[in-house]
């Protein structure tokens, strides 16, 4: 750690030395105009944070149609996003120190014109993103002391200064000459995916058109997971009443565990649980098929709104209005409860079961469960 805290502080020296003897200029009257050729847009962080980039890289694309838009995303997640209608390419590129100077001489040979940094880690992101050499280097916010290489080091803007985190990726696009558009993310589903989906569940017995209910309850913190317990309890009164009902756990290769025991809780057959199990190509047609996903503020509630699938999202930690569906509010049901300790210990939260999110009841899931089924498909 010192290590890199003496790396981060040497690369600042530098940097600060390169801009004040060879400042970049860029003329902003480029912006919107065919003069600007090549664009990055760089969202390297989460599924769900990368998810929510897609509406500025839209606003991108309306802005620059004939523009080569590359975006730099986790190559985890490579599946998920190498279809986007606004993407010309997908670059994998983690948003950490490891293979910085390879990135940077990659981008360096790419010769964008333009970056936006919707969202990535910081103090990689400013630096990495301004050695590519491009002109303009947009990112909202501009609180990192790294902002001094941004085309936009002020005004500052704090995340608090943005409704939700779709309109901070907005805002990014605005300053860079991106045309409005709406918060809805971007999630192409094929055919194909469709039907290795169908043969997929009924190699394991799920029937064709069966009612599935989501559950997902593993999360990237610990603070924002309801308790395996109470999964158990709402599977288990789901099954009960509805026994046509088909119920899939979904999660990560790392949530298996969590993933089977709950299963092995409810003790039924007709729960299914797929983590680590079910290709992730395949899991935006899974969640598509659901209605609804109970789920935490996690990457596959983001995954399941963008399906256009209604969720039944549970948050104690974060404001849902920030990070949790930002659109078709009408079809999605949002359980908010409070903060229960201050300071809130969030990722490093000291329960095994965080006391925030056993305020949320399974009897008020089980109710917004039933009022989402009984709506039927819309």
């Amino acid at each position: 750690m010192m290590r890199l805290r003496v790396g981060e502080n040497l690369l600042y020296l530098a940097l600060r030395a390169m801009n004040a003897l060879r400042p970049r200029r860029a003329d902003a009257a480029e912006l919107g105009t065919p003069a600007i050729r090549r664009i990055l847009a760089v969202s390297n962080t989460a599924i769900g944070d990368t998810l929510m980039s897609t509406p500025g890289l839209r606003s991108l694309r309306l802005a620059y149609p004939d523009a080569h838009i590359a975006l730099m995303i986790d190559g985890a997640y490579r599946e998920l996003f190498a279809s986007n209608p606004d993407a010309d390419e997908v670059i994998d590129g983690r948003g950490d120190w490891r293979g910085f100077w390879p990135r940077v001489l990659d981008l360096r040979r790419r010769r964008f014109d333009l970056v936006c940094i919707f969202h990535s880690n910081e103090p990689q992101a400013t630096p990495m993103c301004w050695l590519s050499g491009a002109r303009f280097v947009f990112k909202l916010p501009n609180t990192n002391r790294f902002r001094f290489l941004l085309s936009n080091p002020g005004p500052v803007l704090k995340w608090d200064d943005f409704a939700h985190g779709i309109d901070q990726r907005l805002a990014v696009a605005a300053l860079a000459g991106g045309k409005p558009t709406d918060r809805r993310m971007t999630l192409p589903i094929g055919a194909e995916q469709r039907d290795d989906l169908g043969q997929w569940l009924r190699e394991r017995d799920v029937p064709l058109g069966a009612a599935i209910v989501g559950f997902q309850p593993g999360a990237s913190t610990h603070s924002r997971r309801w308790a395996p317990s109470r999964f158990v309890d709402l599977g288990r009164r789901l099954l009960a009443r509805h026994p046509e009902l088909r119920i899939v756990i979904t999660g990560s290769p790392a949530e298996k565990a969590l993933a089977d025991a709950i299963a092995r809780g409810i003790g039924d057959p007709r729960v299914l649980p797929t983590a680590g199990e079910l290709p992730l190509r395949l899991l935006p047609a899974l969640l598509e098929r659901c209605a609804p996903l109970v789920t935490g503020d996690t990457g596959p509630m983001h995954l399941a709104v963008a399906a256009g699938t209604p969720v039944v999202a549970l948050f104690a930690v974060a404001d849902w209005r920030r990070s949790g569906p930002a659109y078709d509010l009408d079809r999605h049901v949002v359980i908010q409860r409070g903060r229960t300790c201050d300071p809130c210990y969030s990722k490093n939260c000291p329960y095994d079961e965080p006391i925030c999110m056993e305020q949320i009841a399974v009897d008020d899931v089980q109710a917004a469960v039933q009022d989402v089924l009984a709506r039927g498909t819309p």
